[in-house]
């Protein structure tokens, strides 16, 4: 009864792992923080359920902590533009581009960012 408790454990925690390993290579990579200077590209789709909904996609030039650039493309997936002059935290993926995005106060870009993006 101890070996298969044990054995069971084992694994559940390599699943886990796996998974958390799978979620970090599918959406983890760079920071690059950019600044909202455009209204973005309005687009308006249709859902499956034959729904409209509109969205926003920004092509927007970014810096990781270090200061070099990246010109990164993503879709805002709200129904009105984002905020210009808004600081943005986006993570990019080799594979998949960006994979995430969020504001951010401008006091938390790091420095050699922020000197590029002003």
């Amino acid at each position: 009864m101890k070996k298969l408790l044990v054995g069971l454990i084992v694994v559940v925690a390599l699943a886990f792992g796996g998974y958390k390993l799978v979620a970090v290579l599918s959406y983890g990579g760079t920071s690059y923080y950019t600044k909202v200077t455009t209204s973005g590209e309005q687009i308006t789709e249709k859902s499956d359920q034959g729904r409209s909904y509109t969205d926003y996609r920004y092509r927007l030039t970014g810096y990781d902590k270090t200061g070099h650039s990246r010109l990164l493309d993503f879709n805002a997936n709200k129904a009105r533009p984002l905020k210009r002059g808004a600081y943005l935290k986006l993570v990019y993926n080799a594979n998949k581009g960006v994979t995430s995005w969020q504001a951010v106060d401008q006091g938390l870009v790091p420095e050699p960012a922020l000197s590029r993006l002003n």
